[in-house]
């Protein structure tokens, strides 16, 4: 009896924890370049079920497991990609199975958030990422990619200004009509720890 009021726990917590963080996990899967962002967040869910017993810290604990384990995920990929050859790119246009997403049109549409993004170095990209899309604290960020939380503020700031001379670079390009000066409140360096 007791071993089926577990599994029933265990079961209620997954499905909430897939509700709760499904769509960050795929926003940060796509924000790395991850090819397919979709089978991977389902990989890292899959991931995620046999752990939740041994579950310690709450949601807090739950998320930062989570981004733990899309990260490694992350790194993965790219170690993969790297010794395979480059596949065919998958086309939008040509897939007419469905609409694209809010998250879509974030990340590939007419903000050109995604070039933003690829022009920075990869720990730039990892912390941004991690910090902004994924909104996860400086300690969650700091364990996640195996630094303390003072080299995760100070990266974040030193990605944040690389930032902010990207978009001043183009600041004679509007991006969604707004004007690209138009810099995000988070990127002039007053981001908080949370």
């Amino acid at each position: 009896m007791k071993d089926h009021a577990q599994r029933d726990s265990t079961a209620v917590l997954f499905t909430d924890a897939y509700r709760t963080h499904a769509a960050s996990v795929l926003a940060y899967l796509r924000s790395q370049g991850v090819d397919d962002p979709e089978a991977v967040t389902q990989d890292v869910f899959l991931a995620l079920y046999p752990r939740l017993d041994a579950l310690a810290g709450g949601r807090d604990g739950l998320r930062a497991l989570l981004f733990t384990i899309a990260h490694a995920r992350v790194v993965d990929h790219h170690r993969r990609r790297s010794r395979v050859p480059a596949s065919i790119a998958y086309d939008p246009l040509t897939d007419t199975r469905s609409t694209p997403s809010a998250e879509d049109h974030v990340v590939h549409g007419d903000t050109g958030v995604a070039e933003l993004l690829s022009r920075l170095t990869p720990e730039y990209r990892d912390v941004i990422a991690l910090r902004i899309l994924a909104e996860l604290t400086i300690d969650e960020v700091a364990g996640i990619m195996g630094r303390s939380s003072g080299a995760i503020k100070q990266l974040q700031r030193r990605a944040l200004i690389a930032l902010r001379r990207e978009v001043a670079d183009d600041q004679t390009v509007p991006v969604g009509g707004v004007p690209v000066g138009a810099v995000p409140a988070f990127a002039h360096g007053r981001e908080e720890a949370r």
